[in-house]
């Protein structure tokens, strides 16, 4: 029986009804049930239990999920709130639910990745610090040997200090960088404290993935591609998620006592990417 149970977070994950970490948010809410019964973070569930959100009942699906590679236009905003003018779920229209993982901003184009497999989701934010994501970037004036020098060997923004990185200029006005982290709009504060401003900024590759669509399209990653992504992201995933701090709690359903992770560590706390 013990072989059979699953975090709930990940459960609903699983079930392509949003990621783990929107999970989480809606079990703190009070939104979710198991069999009529509001749980605790870090219960778990068989597959005999009957899990709603909001009053819906929430199926575990075994159907062949969902990986896209998607050329993100400026001026799309990457959310799932179908209210905000040019979200991204409608500009796409793809015939199933899916969801963004990370984001872009509205200003900057380029590659996103968009799913239905809420567990993915989590498997890579938790390793975004660990993996490479490649930018092309053009600025409002010519580029010096300093600037270079300075974006590659760390930037003081959002109170800390970048992480060294790979910079290479491309030409006078145009650059790329490679980060292995993801602050809020990190290369264009980057560059706005060097006294640049970024015109243009477009992600051409995440981990293992390059940007191979026009702008607007989509196209189906595959197999092989999401067999080395997972292959990539399961071993800093793992490390991340083994160091992140554990509260014990008891669980409401079977009287067993499981942990899980608070909601006041970093995990938890908003992140954005250029």
């Amino acid at each position: 029986m013990e072989d059979n149970l699953k975090r709930l977070n990940k459960f609903i994950a699983e079930t392509g009804f949003c990621s783990r970490r929107e999970a989480d948010k809606l079990i703190e809410e009070g939104r979710v049930t198991i069999n009529g019964v509001v749980p605790e973070m870090g219960t778990k569930v068989s597959p005999y239990d009957e899990v709603r959100v909001d009053g819906k009942l929430i199926v575990e699906k075994h159907e062949k999920m969902i990986y896209l590679a998607f050329n993100k236009p400026v001026g799309i905003e990457c959310t799932t709130n179908l209210e905000v003018r040019n979200n991204i779920v409608d500009y796409i229209n793809y015939p199933k639910r899916i969801f963004p993982i990370g984001r872009l901003d509205k200003a900057s184009e380029g590659l996103i990745f968009m799913t239905n497999d809420g567990d993915i989701v989590n498997k890579i934010l938790r390793a975004r610090n660990n993996h490479e994501k490649e930018y092309t970037v053009t600025v409002n004036k010519p580029i010096t040997d300093r600037f270079i020098q300075r974006m590659g060997n760390g930037v003081p923004i959002l109170d800390t200090v970048t992480k060294k990185c790979k910079v290479e200029q491309i030409s006078k006005y145009t650059f790329k960088i490679i980060l292995t982290q993801g602050l809020n709009r990190q290369i264009r504060r980057m560059a706005e404290y060097l006294g640049y401003e970024v015109t243009a900024l477009k992600r051409i590759r995440i981990i293992n993935i390059s940007l191979d669509v026009p702008v607007g399209r989509y196209r189906d990653l595959t197999d092989a591609e999401i067999k080395e992504l997972n292959q990539l992201i399961e071993p800093s995933s793992k490390t991340e998620e083994a160091s992140l701090p554990k509260v014990e709690s008891p669980n409401k359903t079977s009287g067993r006592r499981t942990t899980f992770i608070s909601k006041h560590d970093p995990r938890f706390r908003k992140r954005g990417d250029n």
